[in-house]
């Protein structure tokens, strides 16, 4: 029962010390990332509009109205056609 109880108290040290050394690597890591701003150009007019929102030059009515217009502008280019579905 001893030898027992004595393992048990190892194991519980060993994660203990482990645990310390995640949390210590994990505070040497902490500075920031540095991401290029390439990464983050909009690639599709959905994206400029999405920035010009999040920016503040557009207002909201505006956005959903060039995106209602994106919407529709699609729909003739390339409409939606569902196999097996006769009109």
């Amino acid at each position: 029962m001893l030898i027992l109880s004595l393992l048990i108290l190892v194991l519980a040290g060993a994660c203990v010390l482990a645990v310390r050394g995640v949390r210590a690597d994990a505070k040497a890591e902490g500075d920031p990332l540095n991401i290029p701003e390439a990464l983050f150009a909009p690639q599709s007019l959905e994206g400029v509009l999405c920035v010009q929102l999040l920016d503040g030059e557009i207002t909201r009515q505006q956005y959903v109205r060039s995106m209602a217009g994106l919407a529709a502008r699609d729909d003739e280019r390339h409409p939606l056609t569902v196999p097996g579905y006769d009109d």
